[in-house]
């Protein structure tokens, strides 16, 4: 465990996650359209304040990172973008769930490389399996 801003917090993202803190943002991947129809975008859709047809970005208790429109040089710019914006809104405590290693195909280590800046930054949260 840790803490960040006086609440304990696990040292990786729980593989579910049903509420969050008031701080707390789930995120997870997405396509650029925003179909948030399946796995952790649906959950982000149904219980987290993700908006359909918004695709990118901070929306409610989620931050959408597109993982499905082609390479994993595609993702690195969205996962370059929200680590930036973890680093510039500290009021805020991130939980990276598994992105892209579900319906977009990717395994973790494709992915987790994208990660590697964010185990440097306190707010943000990441899978075991990407550190």
């Amino acid at each position: 465990m840790r803490t960040y801003n006086e609440i304990p917090r696990p040292d990786s993202t729980p593989d579910l996650i049903t509420s969050l803190k008031a701080d707390e943002v789930f995120v997870f991947g997405s396509n650029l359209a925003g179909m948030h129809g399946g796995g952790a975008a649906y959950a982000a859709f149904r219980k987290f304040g993700a908006v359909w047809g918004c695709g990118v970005g901070h929306r409610g208790q989620s931050y959408a990172i597109p993982t499905m429109q082609g390479g994993v040089e595609t993702i690195k710019p969205y996962v370059d973008g929200f680590i930036d914006y973890a680093v510039t809104h500290p009021e805020f405590f991130f939980y990276v769930t598994r992105i892209g290693c579900g319906i977009a195909g990717f395994r973790d280590e494709e992915i987790a490389p994208l990660f590697a800046a964010a185990r440097r930054v306190e707010n943000i949260c990441l899978p075991a399996s990407f550190m």
